[in-house]
């Protein structure tokens, strides 16, 4: 006799918002009582972020859904824009763990209003209606901010830039990269721990560093670090996740950048 599936569901329901969303998925199939406490909103509600509803709210479409567990898959098989298409976001599909892209024009990019050395245009491949194209600079410097409390508690995180490569690129194959906690560390402490990143090269074989990986949506990404996101309650203040290039004399060109990413590791 299995006894679980004498207890009353709301008490199955209890016990199975203890697990995972993959596990509460598997756990439906073992009974029909397991399967409708499966479907309750208390599980679902503990696998959603706490701030559910102001990220509905921001999003640039209306958000439909019938309960909390079709509102955790919403988020999680595809994202939503957020902030007037700033930024975009989703869950991990396996923890619910908050995920964040930062557009090219919510990052902090020297130049970037001079059309000289950047402009900003449209890519069929991105998310996005613009991302950001790099013309010519020395100076390469791109920053992405977000605060700690816009991500889960917790968690070990990772910030990756998702970028591009125009056929004529120059002068990208090799970038200092680096996280830091804006209200723990300077900019000097971040640069001396800097690891290297390589986002194209002629050849690659010779050359230290990071390489890039294809991702599933056409884009390349780089790790430019990790980092723990405390507990609920902490308040680590915001991450900024930075690239950093600033050899004179050498010249930058092609870099296309969708945005840097933030998610769980």
């Amino acid at each position: 006799m299995n006894h679980f599936t004498m207890l009353p569901e709301g008490c199955i329901s209890e016990i199975i918002s203890f697990t995972t969303p993959v596990d509460t998925i598997r756990s439906s199939v073992i009974s029909r009582e397991f399967k409708a406490a499966a479907e309750s909103d208390v599980i679902w509600d503990k696998f959603l972020p706490s701030d559910q509803q102001n990220i509905v709210s921001r999003s640039v479409s209306p958000i439909l859904f019938d309960n909390k567990k079709d509102l955790y898959f919403r988020l999680s098989q595809s994202p939503i824009l957020l902030d007037e298409g700033k930024m975009s976001f989703w869950l991990d599909k396996t923890n619910g763990k908050k995920c964040y892209l930062l557009s090219s024009r919510e990052l902090t990019i020297s130049f970037s209003d001079t059309e000289l050395f950047w402009e900003h245009t449209f890519d069929a491949d991105s998310r996005f209606p613009e991302v950001a194209f790099l013309n010519n600079v020395d100076l390469l410097d791109i920053r992405g901010k977000i605060g700690t409390r816009e991500l889960s508690s917790g968690a070990n995180y990772a910030a990756y830039l998702v970028f591009k490569v125009s056929e004529r690129y120059h002068g990208l194959e090799s970038t200092n990269a680096m996280v830091r906690f804006v209200n723990q560390e300077n900019e000097d402490e971040a640069e001396e721990r800097a690891t290297i990143v390589v986002l194209a090269a002629r050849a690659p074989r010779n050359l230290k560093g990071r390489l890039p990986e294809k991702r599933t949506d056409g884009w390349l990404e780089v790790e430019i670090g990790k980092f723990y996101n405390g507990e609920s309650g902490d308040d680590n203040g915001d991450v900024e996740a930075r690239l950093l290039d600033s050899r004179p004399l050498h010249a930058k060109v092609g870099l296309i950048i969708e945005g840097i990413e933030f998610r769980p590791i």
